[in-house]
């Protein structure tokens, strides 16, 4: 198990901003006070309000992320198959709320724990599985989801 990081809350999908702006693909290196962050080595983020000057008027037409996770990095972090995410054919597809930018889906990892009553620290171990799949200790907190699913936190 590992942890599940901090949603996206402070940061914009570069492929958004390079797409909106024009500019190259690799321009981010060159912005100097520019802070960015990379998830599965796949996924490009730069912080919100750290853009050039020139560019800065972009981040009112960007996409909020808060709350989202790209579906593979999600599923990485929370031990499940992507096709949870993926395929409106999985038990708990619909339980999830997605958003697509850039040809890149995201799902509310945020709102699905809010909505489920699911507490999860900065520091949570999180496993999301069926009920025959995952384990149960008794330093953790089981929380039972319908469709034969089950989330274990530990703090």
């Amino acid at each position: 198990m590992s942890a599940l990081p901090n949603t996206l809350n402070s940061f914009w999908l570069w492929r958004e901003v390079y797409a909106k702006l024009g500019v190259s693909n690799p321009a981010y290196k060159y912005w100097k006070n520019t802070q960015t962050l990379k998830l599965n080595n796949k996924y490009i983020f730069i912080e919100k309000e750290t853009l050039p000057q020139k560019h800065a008027h972009v981040e009112e037409i960007l996409t909020d992320l808060s709350g989202y996770l790209p579906i593979k990095y999600a599923s990485d972090q929370l031990h499940v198959n992507e096709h949870l995410f993926t395929s409106d054919k999985m038990k708990l597809h619909r339980e999830f709320e997605y958003k697509f930018v850039e040809d890149v889906k995201f799902v509310n990892i945020k709102k699905f724990f809010r909505e489920n009553g699911i507490d999860v620290s900065r520091n949570s171990l999180i496993q999301l599985g069926r009920l025959k799949d995952i384990e149960i200790t008794p330093e953790a907190r089981f929380y039972n989801l319908k469709n034969d699913y089950g989330i274990v936190v530990y703090d």
